[in-house]
């Protein structure tokens, strides 16, 4: 008599489940949780994209930029040899503009700083407009010498222009990638960011304005030029000071950097006053409307910056510097 079967019937559906194999885990691999702004350059004014990481497109258009500027400083300066007195200023000033033009899309590209690119597009429009300007007033006889130059400044600035514009318009992922998920470190990134671009707006403005009061003051004594003199090595040191200030997270910078700034409000309500004064005696009212024009431009400027400065103020010490200059946020530390 053979012993009763004890095996126990599985329904069909119990008989299927079966543990996974080791095969089906290789052929679904788990996801690279690495932060990805670790693929960023630090460097001292923060962290860059690398040069492989940008598009063909990025980089041929960041090529052309550059050496469209190098062309127009190279013009400029040699415009400056053979102009008249408020033809010199205004070419000193696009100088200086189309200088600051290098850094403004060389970081905008490299750090994805909209700002910057939105001021780079303005200083190009008006290198644009004083072209048409200078090519309306020509001669008859000049024009046909320097219609190839003023048709190649038009055609290269508008392309510089509609890619600046592009670019503004494409998704920027640099505050992820620095703060992570965390909408706070993101918002704080952002307020450094704008910080810094003002602190360079703010020096640029303050070199343009020298250049307007030492040329449109007519009777102009020598301890003034010394004052502006030691006023653009001020403004320097000043800048300097403030991107150490927010950079390295260093309060006490922060109120050396808003105790430098007293001493040019005070004196550039002074400088108003004198070129209050000597309005009219030239032949000319434009260089003394465009001292009082920068001269509101600079404190609307110093404005955005101490309201920047403040938000920054108040994120010290929460993780962004960290994450901008060391390796936190690695998951092998």
């Amino acid at each position: 008599m053979e012993p009763p079967d004890t095996r126990v019937l599985h329904s069909p559906s119990e008989e299927t489940l079966a543990p996974p194999l080791l095969s089906d885990t290789v052929e679904h691999p788990l996801p690279n949780l690495t932060p990805r702004h670790q693929e960023l350059i630090p460097t001292p004014c923060g962290p860059i994209k690398p040069w492989s990481e940008l598009s063909s497109p990025v980089k041929i258009y960041f090529c052309v930029t550059i050496l469209s500027l190098l062309s127009v400083i190279g013009l400029t300066v040699e415009n400056l040899i053979q102009q008249t007195h408020e033809d010199f200023t205004v070419s000193l000033i696009q100088l200086i503009g189309v200088v600051f033009c290098i850094y403004y899309v060389s970081r905008g590209i490299l750090q994805e700083n909209r700002q910057e690119l939105i001021v780079f597009i303005l200083s190009i429009l008006l290198v644009m407009l004083r072209s048409v300007i200078n090519f309306t007033v020509l001669s008859t006889e000049q024009k046909p010498q320097l219609i190839a130059r003023f048709v190649l400044i038009l055609l290269v600035g508008a392309f510089d222009v509609i890619c600046a514009v592009i670019l503004i318009q494409s998704e920027s992922m640099m505050a992820f990638r620095v703060g992570g998920a965390l909408e706070s470190l993101q918002a704080q990134y952002f307020m450094l960011n704008l910080c810094f671009s003002m602190l360079t707006f703010d020096l640029q403005a303050q070199l343009c304005l020298c250049v307007l009061l030492l040329t449109s003051l007519q009777d102009i004594s020598f301890l003034h030029i010394i004052f502006l003199a030691v006023g653009i090595f001020w403004a320097c040191l000043k800048v300097t000071c403030g991107i150490i200030a927010i950079l390295k997270e260093l309060k006490l910078f922060v109120w050396m950097f808003l105790s430098q700034n007293l001493p040019e409000v005070v004196y550039l309500a002074y400088l108003l006053y004198t070129v209050i004064q000597e309005w009219g005696r030239g032949s000319s009212y434009a260089l003394e409307a465009a001292v009082v024009t920068g001269s509101c431009i600079s404190v609307a400027i110093k404005s955005v910056l101490f309201w920047a400065l403040f938000h920054v103020y108040r994120s010290f010490g929460q993780g962004l510097r960290e994450r901008m200059f060391s390796s936190y946020g690695r998951i092998d530390s």
